[in-house]
């Protein structure tokens, strides 16, 4: 056996073999092909004897079983011919189905994660055991990367636990719990401290029962379902993908598919109709893109590290918070500091405002997603953590203090004049701003070393994305602090330089205006709407300026319109709404009317008033009006993707993938494309220029920069 296994064989009674996975190079156990030839020779030696009356798999790594297959090596095989993909799924099916024939009883003792090819493997054991405890989970998230499982997870699965429960796990890709598997006939549980105690028992019980060959005979044969019930739930099941994915995404369906195509086959037959079903979505262009997007998360977890610093630095410690503005921005921040135990201080002007920010700090900790109700107990844990006061002594006294007051740079630059005298000598400062640069907000500082850009999203729970934006005099251990620190609250931050918008609002605000202007020129709200959600956005750009507030859009485009006049032409619509009073969903009118349901929920409706707002703009209104999706789509696109160069040209953000994992988690852009720059590479930047000519007379903004005619005249893409 090669040295380097990360596979253990142990055998704590003479005849009950235990393997244990665990990787220490790695934070996660991965099956990759040495893994797997090294389980191929343990298993050669194991079935030579006749003694054994069981084996165990197991994982010594906290918090992880198996996380699934090694990605890299799909990303090396993703150009191989369709024979040799093939070849992969089956001797993966092949490798694993010897579980099930083995001469012993075969158990996952599963303690932590499992997915992907993790959960294909126990699988095909005999027996499950989970551990009970929130850590473990078991999932086979292959849909979101466009694929469905390959090494017989979905030949197997439906067979143990049922074709309906197995469509729902195989498609949706989400994970469950020791409790789920449980109900679902999937695993036993057991404490984890007596899990493998556990697991031995189930063999001694398994072979004295002889149930395990029993299950062996019934889950290699056809499963037993009517025409009638596997008709029923094709239909249902089709048009409930078809309602999440929006048919953006073809791996759930396929999977689907396959799953009724193989209820009436046995084990073998369902085995190689997977393996061929699993072919043409490997190396697909959306599974290319998901695939970019796993890696842009995955090279996100990775330590912080300055491009000119000759090694990395060292962040402070964060062990409390204070965040000053006690609103809807402010309460999101302080409740992702107490989701993850770190005591946070809330200020605000008065203590009325505090109160109702304290409020809903503890009201959003305290939900429970299964109960959907307040969770008393968690509440009463996480009160003790939320300090609310107006004192300037005791907001001072974190280590890290986050501003998100209004957007009005003489107030931010009081406030921190005010409180910076009385901050630790070590403590950071930052801002939540979305729009003013930091190096202008510094200029007052004693110590602008120690401040930063910490600009969230809203709503704070849901949006993974921080930019951390670097100042001029902004020391790299600010820096690498405010990476830490937003990772530790378990969120993806990306280090930004300064300048108006940053990132994520500067790329955006091209998109957006390029909506109202679409308007102007003829188009309808539902076209433009449309044309956004048919590319992937989860909502269309008019729907996303009631969302924000016209009132909010409004100063962040005069900023942009100060910053680059030459590209952006403001919007007649805008004010003109705002003359209406119509600010969007906040006060029930924006450019849709808004009704509560019985639920409390808004529900838009078109305006009479609206439509002569925008009537009363429109120029010229045969140049948009008839246009198709997909040319609105490129109107609304391009101008994005242009921006996007400039940043890089600029030097806000030094690599494509920053922008392309931004966007996907600030603003929602569809994960199947892969990113922004990902999809312009499909579309290759020779295309992107030829696309862009029709719309020359529009002006500077759908004009291309040198870097895409560098990259078109070298025939080059931009992730070269």
């Amino acid at each position: 056996m090669a040295d380097h296994s990360i596979l253990t064989l142990e055998f704590p009674e003479a005849d009950i073999a235990v393997l244990t996975i665990n990787d220490p190079e790695k934070g996660a156990n991965i099956l990759s092909r040495s893994v797997l030839d090294d389980l191929e020779q343990h298993l050669d030696a194991l079935d030579k004897r006749d003694d054994l009356a069981g084996l165990v798999f197991r994982s010594t790594k906290p918090g992880i079983f198996i996380a699934g297959a090694d990605l890299r090596e799909f990303v090396a095989d993703i150009d191989q011919p369709d024979e040799k993909v093939l070849a992969i799924s089956r001797r993966g099916q092949q490798l694993f189905g010897r579980l099930s024939k083995c001469p012993y009883v075969t158990v996952a003792a599963i303690d932590g994660v499992c997915v992907g090819g993790g959960a294909e493997l126990s699988i095909w054991c005999d027996c499950r055991l989970m551990a009970r405890y929130d850590a473990t989970s078991f999932a086979f998230p292959e849909v979101k990367l466009g694929l469905f499982p390959g090494w017989g997870g979905t030949a197997r699965t439906p067979r143990i636990v049922g074709l309906s429960n197995a469509v729902e796990l195989i498609t949706s890709g989400e994970s469950i719990g020791a409790e789920a598997a449980l109900a679902m006939g999937l695993a036993e549980v057991a404490p984890p401290a007596r899990l493998l105690e556990a697991a031995i028992a189930m063999i001694r019980s398994e072979q004295q029962t002889g149930d395990y060959l029993e299950n062996r005979k019934r889950w290699s044969g056809p499963i037993s379902i009517s025409e009638i019930e596997l008709g029923f739930l094709g239909a249902t099941a089709s048009a409930f993908i078809q309602g999440k994915t929006k048919g953006h995404y073809p791996a759930p369906l396929a999977a689907l598919e396959v799953l009724l195509g193989a209820a009436g086959l046995d084990i073998e037959a369902a085995c190689q109709l997977e393996a061929e079903n699993f072919v043409p979505l490997f190396g697909s262009t959306i599974n290319r893109a998901l695939l970019n997007v796993f890696f842009l998360g995955d090279r996100n977890k990775k330590p912080y590290k300055p491009a000119e610093a000759a090694s990395n630095v060292t962040p402070l410690e964060i062990k409390s918070a204070t965040v000053l503005g006690a609103g809807i921005m402010g309460q999101g921040i302080a409740a992702a500091n107490v989701k993850r135990r770190i005591p946070v201080a809330l200020g605000d002007i008065t203590f009325e405002a505090v109160m109702r920010g304290v409020q809903g700090i503890i009201s959003e900790v305290s939900f429970n997603k299964k109960t959907r109700g307040p969770d008393i107990k968690r509440a009463l844990e996480c009160t003790p953590l939320v300090n609310g006061t107006t004192s300037d002594e005791e907001l001072a006294a974190s280590d890290i203090v986050i501003e998100a007051i209004y957007e009005n740079a003489d107030a931010k630059r009081e406030l921190y004049a005010r409180l910076e005298p009385k901050l630790g000598k070590q403590a950071i400062l930052c801002s939540n701003t979305s729009t003013i640069p930091i190096t202008e907000l510094a200029k007052d500082l004693k110590h602008p070393d120690r401040f930063c850009g910490l600009h969230f999203f809203n709503p704070v729970r849901k949006m993974p994305l921080v930019e951390v934006i670097r100042g001029e005099k902004t020391s790299d251990e600010t820096i690498a602090t405010a990476v830490a620190y937003a990772k530790s609250i378990k969120k993806s931050p990306i280090v930004v330089g300064d300048g108006p918008g940053f990132l994520v609002n500067r790329v955006l605000l091209p998109y957006m205006n390029e909506a109202l202007l679409l308007l102007e020129a003829g188009a309808s709200i539902k076209a433009v709407d449309r044309a956004a959600t048919k590319f992937g956005m989860p909502m269309g750009p008019i729907t996303l300026y009631d969302t924000v507030g016209l009132d909010i859009a409004v100063h962040a485009g005069k900023v942009m319109s100060a910053a680059f006049p030459d590209r952006v032409v403001p919007s007649k619509i805008l004010p003109l709404m705002l003359d209406a009073d119509r600010r969007g969903k906040k006060n029930g009118k924006g450019f849709f009317d808004y009704v509560t349901d019985k639920k409390g929920r808004q529900k838009p409706q078109p305006s009479d008033e609206v439509d002569k707002i925008v009537q009363s703009t429109v120029q010229n209104p045969q140049s948009a009006s008839g246009q198709k999706a997909e040319d609105l789509a490129d109107r609304l696109f391009l101008p994005m993707l242009l921006e996007a160069t400039r940043l890089l040209e600029d030097g806000i953000v030094t690599d494509v993938r920053d922008v392309d994992l931004g966007l996907i988690y600030g603003i929602g852009f569809p994960p199947f494309r892969g990113g922004l720059f990902c999809w312009a590479d499909t579309i290759g930047p020779a295309a992107i220029v030829e696309k862009l000519k029709p719309y020359a007379e529009l002006g500077e903004r759908y004009t291309p920069t040198t870097m895409l005619l560098e990259l078109a005249k070298a025939d080059k893409k931009f992730y070269d």
